[in-house]
């Protein structure tokens, strides 16, 4: 039994390792080399970031009451601080993860 779980387990990370092999070099192969990239996948890469973000925003934000306490202070307080240090610093990754600590902070400890 044991040895049976254990190559479904090594079959499945080297399903998934090889998955995750294709999907990196599945770019490089299509559009490598000197070949020019395509005008929708130049589109889709200057607009999918953006709707991106918006989905996350709107999935963040799907499971706020604002008839019940604390009537989505947190996470409209949360969305603030993300918006004003992506404004003051640009930078993505600060602004995500110091609104997240933000979060975290109220709702564990204030709200």
């Amino acid at each position: 039994m044991i040895i049976e779980n254990n190559r479904y387990i090594l079959i499945t990370i080297l399903i998934c390792a090889l998955c995750t092999q294709i999907t990196r070099w599945l770019p490089f192969l299509l559009f490598g080399g000197k070949k020019e990239i395509p005008c929708i996948i130049r589109y889709l890469g200057a607009i999918l970031p953006a709707a991106i973000m918006a989905v996350l925003v709107v999935y963040c934000l799907k499971g706020i009451t604002p008839l019940a306490y604390p009537y989505g202070l947190p996470e409209l307080l949360s969305v603030a601080v993300v918006v004003l240090l992506h404004l003051w610093k640009r930078n993505t990754l600060a602004s995500i993860a110091l609104g997240t600590v933000c979060y975290m902070v109220l709702v564990q400890m204030i709200f």
